[in-house]
């Protein structure tokens, strides 16, 4: 039995600030050390082998990721990928929520921040986050660069390269570990546990706490469960 081990990233400094991150490449808050180390020991704890492991183009996630297979006592060699990157939140990047939330409004804020199709305004061309993009971004193919994305357009890079990518390994009967964002992995989620367009705003990825998913040979979900039961949140399953 194969088992797929999602992490999402630990806090990170705009995390820690209230800020809305997307693309830009913060780095994890001291809290977020913690919490990558804390992930680490969990899975330690497992007493399983880890495989193969991906993570996205962003310093906190490939910084979780690297203090993860440290506490392991694993090689630090993994696979980096931008379509495994946060969602693009355009505009919005940079701005405070709850200021933001208070200057367009509950109901607009909750369609751009959990609604399954609705992107936020793009990002100007002269933007100054754009500066604080990965470097790693470089190798990204011309005009693949969203300047904005609905969680609907980060499923549409995200759930074909886990299926072409990832997904083999599975198959394969590999434990398979992956470092990412709340959004990215929220739409691998919505993938698995087959929720609906209508329920995925209701899905709540905690940072630094890994969720496993456990397969049989038919890549057909077994069991899955939070490793750190205090800070777990609710799986919505087949809704």
């Amino acid at each position: 039995m194969s088992k797929l081990i999602l992490t999402r990233h630990g806090q990170s400094v705009w995390n820690a600030e209230n800020r809305f991150t997307g693309w830009v490449d913060v780095d994890l808050s001291e809290k977020g050390i913690l919490e990558a180390k804390k992930s680490g020991q969990l899975i330690k704890d497992l007493n399983i082998n880890i495989d193969v492991s991906y993570t996205s183009f962003l310093k906190r996630a490939i910084k979780t990721l690297t203090t993860i297979l440290q506490e392991n006592g694993l090689e630090l060699k993994f696979n980096t990928s931008w379509e495994l990157n946060e969602r693009h939140y355009g505009s919005l990047t940079g701005l405070n929520k709850e200021e933001t939330k208070n200057k367009i409004g509950e109901e607009q804020f909750k369609k751009y921040r959990r609604s399954w199709d609705i992107p936020p305004p793009p990002m100007s061309e002269n933007d100054k986050n754009q500066s604080l993009f990965s470097p790693l971004n470089a190798s990204i193919p011309v005009g693949m660069i969203p300047f904005k994305e609905s969680l609907k357009d980060t499923y549409k890079r995200v759930i074909p390269y886990y299926e072409k990518e990832i997904q083999k390994h599975i198959k394969e009967n590999k434990n398979v570990l992956i470092s990412a964002h709340g959004n990215s992995l929220r739409t691998l989620c919505k993938y698995l546990f087959k929720i609906s367009d209508q329920k995925i705003n209701e899905l709540e990825i905690p940072t630094g706490n890994p969720l496993i998913i456990e397969f049989d040979n038919n890549l057909k979900i077994q069991k899955y469960y939070y490793l750190d039961k205090n800070r777990a949140k609710t799986i919505i399953f087949n809704q």
